[in-house]
């Protein structure tokens, strides 16, 4: 239905602004029209009742405006390309390496002379962790930000990073940069202002004179980081109030009831776009919305917020995609592309995190099954929107799937994830995993698990024991399950150091900063000089690098890998292998993976059930074609190999 005093109230802004409507601006304004609906609605769902509701709607309108206003000519254009390919970020020939500036090369400066080795390894997506200003010391990784405009100068200026993006260009690369919108640090200027007692800033967090509210939101809450930050609020004796502080005491949580924070953030956001930003990492988004009585997680609200944030978006800058880092159970994680007639019009991305897990759980059981159950659910996600897929990152590792999976392969749930904290933190006999456990909750029994790739694939144990036989071995896990996670669909991300098979970093230990958190023993300190054993043939580092490219050339000649949401798992003939074909108009991909320390034997039933009627297959990996045998014959698979095969 045509909303005739919206139109009109939008046209008047608009020739506040001097926006030609039916020349040069004529896109811009048929986008504004077209969502302007779906944004109010969207604005009144939440904040309808506030009594500043019409007043602060019209500062969202001008915030829109502006952020159009304010895009460069170079970025609409940008903008226009990403519509004419449509959903861009589907492709096959997009992989992504995400990395911490000043651990990989010290500076974002040195990072533009590093392109080279991006373009060199078949890497044209960088995600950099947080960039902004955040207080050393009390940074949780650059998580807590204390100026949203400012980069750190630990990394250089906004200047370098303007420079980055103009170099990127040149090589056809995107780049993925971090929005905090849950927290800030306790020493950003709004946090400053909160504890000199200033109510307008006050309001900006969740703020109470004693301990009754915080006590109330305690019984629903749970402990993020039970170890190190026990609890979700923390007392401000500058100001004698309790603040919420869900991860830690130096990172306040902002209060998303108040739509004066919504509107300071929704302007970061436009200026991140700005600065040329293709993709934007949303952190933690499950928990912007808190309301007692409840977990303060996953609430419908914050849905609401990423979808009114998505819709302005697609308004001002529609070449910028949206990542939800939001690492929870399948079916939630579903929530976050959206639903209802919002659909696939919330997140465009979401990390595989769910399937990142049971790899682990794979590689450590070599049983399939567990995998396996968690696919109906997985499989859900809806078409134009897609993973990233990954097998390590900055991040623990979770083991938060369902019981039921668990329970679907004959495992009692609580000895199994017990088994695999033990295997991973290299507890269990003959386990040859070097890792560490990660907020371990002593209640629950609940811990995360901290490690590199190449240490939890028993690469540092080989190497310290000067083993061969176990380097061979480990070499073949890391590109099993690196090649695993590539083919699924979706873009993958390397995590930086995983491509030359950096083992566990321990620098951290005599860092105060760091020392308290053991994560950052998978976040290494890259040596440049180590790196050059890339160009060694023969070499652990060779082998992992050479390979890893091999990996990302095959898929990026193959448009059936792009996430045309085409992916058919096989059959587990074999529980030790998992299987899927991926088939997009007549070209049909099977992969196959062993997780097996033993020769798997595959029935070749298992593809021709699936309609496969060829004799030979193509394996891309190996450069051979296999002939396929008769039902009841079998695909022979060598302890931790993989097959990526397709029918001649």
């Amino acid at each position: 239905m045509y909303n005739y005093s919206l139109h009109q109230h939008i046209n008047a802004l608009l020739s506040k602004h001097n926006i030609a409507i039916a020349g040069d601006d004529n896109l811009f304004y048929v986008r504004m029209i077209a969502n302007a609906d779906a944004i109010q609605d969207l604005y009144n769902e939440i904040y309808g009742d506030h009594p500043k509701a019409t007043e602060l709607f019209s500062n969202l309108i001008e915030s829109v405006i502006r952020a159009y206003v304010n895009r460069s000519e170079n970025f609409r254009k940008k903008d226009s390309d990403k519509a004419q390919k449509g959903d861009w970020f589907l492709s096959n020939t997009i992989t992504g390496m995400s990395l911490y500036v000043d651990r990989f090369c010290g500076s974002i400066n040195n990072l533009s002379d590093k392109l080279g080795y991006f373009e060199r390894l078949g890497v044209s997506f960088l995600h950099l962790m947080p960039l902004f200003e955040s207080p050393e010391g009390k940074s949780d990784g650059g998580y807590a930000v204390s100026n949203f405009r400012k980069v750190d100068e630990r990394f250089g200026t906004l200047d370098d990073l303007k420079k980055l993006r103009q170099h990127m260009d040149q090589q056809d690369m995107y780049l993925m940069i971090d929005i905090v919108l849950n927290h800030t640090s306790y020493v950003h200027e709004w946090a400053t202002k909160a504890k000199q007692g200033d109510k307008q800033y006050q309001d900006y967090f969740y703020m109470f004179d004693d301990r009754r509210l915080p006590d109330e939101y305690d019984k629903t809450m749970p402990d993020i980081f039970p170890e190190s930050s026990p609890g979700n609020f923390s007392y401000v004796p500058e100001c004698n109030k309790w603040v919420m502080s869900v991860f830690h005491d130096y990172q306040w949580d902002l209060n998303y009831t108040n739509p004066a924070v919504f509107l300071e953030m929704l302007d970061v956001i436009f200026f991140y776009a700005n600065l040329g930003v293709d993709i934007l990492r949303i952190d933690a988004p499950a928990f912007i919305w808190k309301q007692l009585g409840t977990s303060s997680q996953n609430l419908p609200q914050a849905h609401t917020l990423l979808q009114l944030i998505k819709q302005c978006i697609l308004v001002a800058a529609p070449g910028m995609a949206l990542l939800g880092e939001a690492i929870v159970a399948p079916k939630e994680i579903m929530k976050y592309f959206g639903t209802g007639a919002y659909t696939a019009k919330e997140c465009d991305f979401a990390y595989n995190a769910t399937q990142m897990a049971l790899q682990w759980d794979m590689l450590a059981t070599g049983d399939t099954r567990v995998m396996l159950a968690a696919q109906n659910d997985i499989l859900q996600k809806p078409y134009g929107t897609t993973w990233l897929t990954y097998t390590r990152c900055h991040d623990d590792i979770g083991l938060g799937y369902g019981d039921d999976m668990i329970e679907s392969a004959g495992y009692n749930p609580y000895q199994h994830r017990k088994f695999l904290q033990d295997y991973y933190s290299g507890s269990y006999p003959s386990s040859p995993a070097t890792g560490a456990l990660f907020s371990s909750n002593p209640k629950t029994g609940d811990a995360r698990i901290s490690g590199s790739l190449a240490s939890l694939c028993g690469l540092e144990k080989a190497i310290n024991e000067n083993d061969a036989d176990a380097i061979e071995i480990s070499i073949r896990k890391i590109l099993l399950m690196q090649a695993h996670s590539f083919f699924l669909g979706g873009v993958p991300m390397i995590f930086y150091g995983d491509e030359a098979g950096y083992t566990n970093d321990y620098s951290y230990l005599t860092d105060p900063g760091k020392s308290y958190d053991n994560r950052w023993m998978h976040r290494p300190v890259i040596n440049w000089q180590k790196n050059e054993l890339i160009n060694e043939a023969g070499t652990i580092e060779n082998r992992i690098f050479s390979d890893t490219q091999k990996l990302i050339a095959i898929r990026k000649k193959l448009p059936v890998i792009a996430d045309h949401k085409n992916i058919t798992w096989l059959n587990p003939y074999n529980i030790h292998v998992a299987g899927y074909l991926r088939k997009y108009g007549k070209q049909e991909l099977y992969c196959v993976f062993n997780f097996s320390n033993s020769v798997s034997y595959l029935d070749w039933a298992a593809f021709k059930e699936q309609g496969m009627n060829s004799t030979i297959m193509y394996d891309y990996w190996t450069g051979m074609m296999l002939p396929v045998g008769y039902n009841d014959d079998y695909l022979i698979m060598e302890p931790y190999s993989f097959h990526l095969l397709e029918p001649q």
